[in-house]
């Protein structure tokens, strides 16, 4: 079971693939994760990748789908696995489809949690973050037991830049201009399903068991 998380920042699409990936038993792959694993290791695709990170040059489509290649002909992928961060744009696909399809491997679904613009900044804006210890809050749903303090060492807990109402809104205008076009792509392959993302977290992955099952 080879699955695609799609949905734009903080839909929630990174929560849903870890718990995919503890139901069914595949790792769940983030490419951010899998760079910093090769450039720790000193790989030569780390290396490579490395090169451009440090120019703050975006790492070139084939190399990143080599890495990510290397990453699934690992043994623990062998029943599949979850990728969230990537693809992120057509031409990363149309790599992506071509380098599987040569070794006679493809995605079964690309899985959409759908929620609308004005949620996830809503949703985004009531984050708050302790940055001595790194725990996360939310003045909702998972708020602090004293407001503002952090319940695990007492910081003050902050609204990170990444947060704010205009960040937000700058990354979903990206989001709807680069990855959005994804949706129509696996749409056209016949392997996109759609969730709700807008319903409570368990609610969520109970649509997408639906799906897989």
């Amino acid at each position: 079971m080879k699955i695609i998380m799609l949905g734009a920042p903080g839909a929630g699409k990174g929560t849903q693939a870890k718990m995919i990936a503890e139901k069914y038993g595949v790792p769940h792959i983030s490419t951010g994760d899998i760079f910093r694993a090769n450039i720790k290791n000193g790989t030569d695709l780390g290396m490579e990748a490395k090169k451009y990170m440090d120019q703050g040059l975006l790492v070139p489509d084939e190399l990143t789908v080599k890495i990510l290649l290397d990453r699934v002909a690992q043994e623990d992928c062998k029943n599949g696995y979850v990728l969230d961060g990537f693809p992120r744009t057509i031409p990363q696909a149309e790599v992506l489809d071509r380098a599987l399809s040569e070794i006679g491997d493809q995605i079964d679904f690309a899985i959409n949690v759908d929620v609308p613009d004005e949620n996830i900044v809503k949703r985004m804006g009531g984050r708050r973050a302790c940055l001595s210890c790194g725990a996360t809050y939310h003045i909702e749903h998972v708020p602090p037991k004293t407001e503002g303090i952090c319940d695990v060492c007492g910081a003050s807990l902050v609204l990170r830049d990444d947060d704010k109402p205009e960040t937000v809104g700058n990354r979903l205008e990206v989001y709807h201009k680069q990855t959005q076009p994804l949706i129509d792509f696996y749409q056209a392959k016949g392997i996109l399903k759609t969730v709700d993302g807008t319903v409570d977290m368990k609610d969520v992955f109970a649509s997408i068991v639906a799906v897989l099952s």
